[in-house]
């Protein structure tokens, strides 16, 4: 029985190949359709799991074939029973699956980011300050640009944009329309190329059964001026030059592309949590992973840095393009013993979002010009065409990491350059304390910040601005509403000169 169904899902993967080459229609079964989506979702799911025990253990770094990586009977019940937040991947898209089955698949922007900045989970991030922004009436698009994110880089959305592509079989530019509505509530730029780009790989794993060609026609979604197209572009050229040796693309990777601009806590630290560079450890794992479901994981993951999700996206991405039935049953035993449990924060299991996304792609079908019947489905295939170019942190360049402290025993900050971040945090037991924190620049006061100690709505860095004249400046921040017990401390300040020349 697995030898004939795999026999169909070939035949119907080679027509699709066919014709999306001819820029046309195809015709393929619902059956199909429904088993590449759960497919998706079943990878990354098995991703997420295979890449968890590993999550920023390695920064900068590979992780050693010394260093097992095991899958044990029972991994993913384990996780959902002990540490059910590891699926962030997966309960963060379940969100947005949400808002499109109650309001169609035209939803809003602001419908999902009040629904997102709103769930019960804890967010990081990008994620974490557009809650931030969000709560404070900042909307999208601008709850995720650069002016107000210091995160709008960050890896946020690219773990999130797994529905839009398997909403969207063949229909890449269907999946970046609804990447632009979500992705820029959390991100900008290279930020959100990462999302769009994920997704149109996704939406292509339904037409190609070459992952290099997936990999190439998803890189035609991205603008090639920027740096997240050339980063992938010297991916796949490594892996043209070398195609047995995943560490040699890893390696130069890490010459050309590791330096993070954005994340303060990233900047001149090990830690790098920048969509682009693990974008690049997606395509590594599925470039050097030669369509084998286990391989690819392991590439993916050993590659390190964000090492679940990056084996999340691309294992759901070849789940996609083999179909549910064909993932190997290695994998597939541990996933069966959850597949109707719900994820934490969600009323929603894997088997409810099968049916979902299954629906949410029919209606996506026909509103790009396809059809659907009992049988079969017709998709009018669509060519990749690029987003519109966008670049976070533009013109600037770091220049300097400075110390910080408690902010009330801190002295004012000398500082030459164009734009400043003092990341930091409040601490009370007293979650409901809410610290008011004056930033003085130059002598005079630029703004007054809500700073909650409460977690949930906390904001990730105390004072931000990346539009000063290049100029010496002075920072200093004052807690207007000090509260024994609570403290308001800033971990680290980084400064930002133009990179124009005189």
């Amino acid at each position: 029985m697995k030898a004939f169904c795999s026999s169909i899902l070939m035949a119907a993967a080679l027509l699709l190949t066919a014709s999306c080459s001819n820029n046309s229609t195809v015709t393929i079964g619902v059956d199909v359709l429904g088993d590449k989506i759960k497919g998706g979702w079943a990878g990354q799911t098995i991703g997420c799991t295979y890449g968890g025990p590993t999550e920023f253990r390695w920064r900068g770094e590979m992780i050693p074939d010394s260093v097992p990586l095991k899958w044990d009977d029972g991994a993913i019940e384990w996780w959902f029973d002990n540490s059910p937040g590891l699926y962030d991947d997966v309960y963060m898209d379940l969100t947005f699956v949400d808002v499109i089955d109650r309001l169609g698949i035209n939803a809003p922007a602001d419908s999902f980011a009040v629904a997102f900045a709103n769930a019960p989970y804890p967010l990081w991030h990008a994620n974490q300050a557009a809650r931030y922004n969000i709560l404070r009436g900042i909307m999208p698009p601008e709850s995720g640009h650069w002016i107000n994110n210091p995160h709008a880089d960050d890896i946020d959305y690219q773990i999130e944009a797994d529905y839009a592509g398997l909403m969207c079989p063949a229909m890449p530019n269907s999946a970046s329309e609804i990447s632009d509505r979500v992705g820029h509530i959390m991100n900008y730029g290279n930020g959100w190329y990462g999302g769009v780009f994920v997704g149109a790989m996704y939406s292509l794993a339904f037409v190609y059964t070459d992952v290099a060609r997936i990999v190439d026609e998803a890189l035609l979604t991205i603008p090639q001026q920027s740096d997240f197209y050339r980063c992938i572009a010297d991916v796949i050229e490594w892996h043209r030059q070398r195609p047995d040796d995943w560490r040699y693309a890893w390696t130069e990777c890490q010459k050309r592309w590791a330096d993070e601009v954005g994340c303060p806590e990233g900047v001149n630290d090990p830690l790098n949590i920048d969509a682009m560079i693990n974008a690049a450890y997606i395509v590594i794992g599925l470039l050097y992973g030669e369509a084998d479901f286990g391989k690819t994981m392991e590439i993916a993951t050993r590659c390190g840095q964000d090492s679940d999700c990056n084996p999340a996206s691309a294992a759901g991405i070849l789940g996609t393009m083999l179909g549910y039935s064909n993932i190997p049953e290695q994998w597939m035993a541990n996933l069966r013993q959850v597949e109707n449990r719900k994820f934490i924060y969600t009323n929603m299991s894997l088997n409810d979002v099968y049916d979902k996304s299954f629906a949410h792609a029919l209606a996506v079908i026909e509103q790009g010009g396809g059809k659907v019947d009992d049988n079969s489905v017709t998709i009018k295939v669509q060519k990749p065409e690029p987003v519109r170019y966008e670049k976070s942190f533009d013109g600037l360049e770091v220049s300097a990491v400075l110390p910080g402290g408690d902010v009330a025993e801190m002295n004012p900050v000398n500082f030459g350059g164009c734009a400043v971040v003092a990341k930091g945090e409040v601490r009370s037991a007293d979650e409901s304390y809410v610290a008011h924190i004056e930033a003085i620049v130059d002598g005079e006061v630029a703004d007054t910040i809500d700073a909650p100690a409460r977690f949930y709505s906390r904001t990730q860095d105390l004072y931000w601005n990346y539009q000063l004249p290049q100029d010496v400046h002075t920072l200093q921040l004052r807690v207007l509403n000090p509260e024994e017990g609570a403290q308001v401390v800033c971990h680290r300040i980084v400064v930002y000169s133009s990179t124009a020349k005189e």
